[in-house]
Formats: C-alpha cells, structure tokens, sequence
C-alpha cells in the first residue's frame, strides 16, 4: 500500500521519527523530513523493512529531494539523567530546531510527544508505515545511526556493534559480561542479562 504523501491539504507537514529507543549502548537520533508532492520515491518506508543497501540509497534521495530535512542526537548520558522517552522526543525537538523552513504540522510516529513551539501535531502509531515524511525520517535517522555504530565498533570491537548497532544480542551480551560497559553504554538500562538467552532484537 503506498504511504500517504501528507495528512492535512493545506499545512506544511513534518515527519519526526527516532532511532536506538530499545539499545543498550550508543545514543538516541531523530530526524525530522519536510517533503512535498514532487517527492516522488516509491521505495520509500518504514526502515524497518528495508535492508542497508536500499536505505543508503534512499538516504541520498531524501537528502536532495526533500524540501528539509535535519538530524539530532542526544548521548547515553543525557539518555540515563532524562530517561529514553524523554531523550526520544527531545532529540525529535532538536531536529526540528535545525529545520529551515518552520512546519506548520508536526506528524510523530508513536504515541508519545511533548508540544514543541507551540505548533500543532498528530502521534501515528507506526506512522513509519503509513506517512511518506515520517518513512524518510525513519531511513535518515537510521542510516545516521547505524554508520556511527560502525565507526565506533572500530574503537570496541568486542561487543559487535557493526553488526548489532547496540542492540541487546547474545555476542552483545557476553562482551558485556567479559568486559564491561563502555562509556557509550547506558547505564541506567538493564545491563545483565543472562548471557545464556538468545534475545530477539528489538528495534523501536
């Protein structure tokens, strides 16, 4: 099913969503996409769904088709003083910060999310799937995400994090259990789980 290119007729839209919510290392990012009718890429969705090849294409797309778009990141630290949904929407507020052009709408993937600048918004459950704007948020925040994981791997390949990107896998959990946290990990979340359990992914 195509995703739809706006909510409203008339109001400038943007799409926020985040990435890293459910990791135990690394920060939180969120993007913000102002798109419009020229916007034409079908291959567009939910990041989810799509594999690396394909996002990275679509992320130069989106960088030079959109009408604006922005990325922001808060670190571990902030995550464990704030707390990750609190740190979630802020990330979200800062991108919109950077924005150029101010939107006069803000659509959110999710149920969550406080008023920014007094402008108006609708939360989308898995809007991600459903908002063309908030799909490319989703595919720029990730790509932005995933590449900085890999350069970190690179300072600790022990835990994986090429592959993994923080997330909570077995290979993640034993490097943990053998090394320690990071000073990228976060410290307010559960960091010792049984290194026995196989743990699916959970990418919010």
């Amino acid at each position: 099913m195509p995703l739809l290119q706006n909510f409203s007729e008339s109001l400038l839209e943007a799409g926020c969503d985040e990435v890293g919510r459910g990791c135990l290392s690394g920060p939180v990012v969120a993007a913000a996409v102002i798109v419009n009718k020229n916007f034409k890429q079908n291959l567009v969705n939910d990041s989810k769904t799509l594999n690396f090849k394909t996002r990275q294409n679509l992320d130069l797309y989106i960088r030079e088709n959109a009408v604006d778009f922005a990325i922001a990141e808060l670190s571990p630290e902030f995550i464990d003083q704030h707390n990750i949904l609190n740190a979630s929407i802020h990330a979200m507020h800062l991108a919109l910060d950077q924005l150029k052009n101010k939107p006069e709408l803000i659509l959110v993937d999710g149920n969550r999310f406080h008023p920014y600048n007094y402008t108006p918004h609708h939360c989308i459950i898995k809007g991600d799937s459903k908002y063309l704007s908030i799909a490319a948020a989703s595919i720029i925040a990730k790509n932005y995400r995933d590449n900085l994981m890999i350069k970190l791997h690179d300072e600790f390949p022990e835990y994986g994090w090429n592959t993994n990107f923080g997330y909570c896998t077995k290979v993640h959990q034993k490097a943990l259990k053998k090394f320690g946290p990071t000073i990228h990990h976060r410290r307010s979340f559960r960091l010792d789980y049984d290194v026995e359990i196989e743990l699916e992914i959970d990418r919010i």
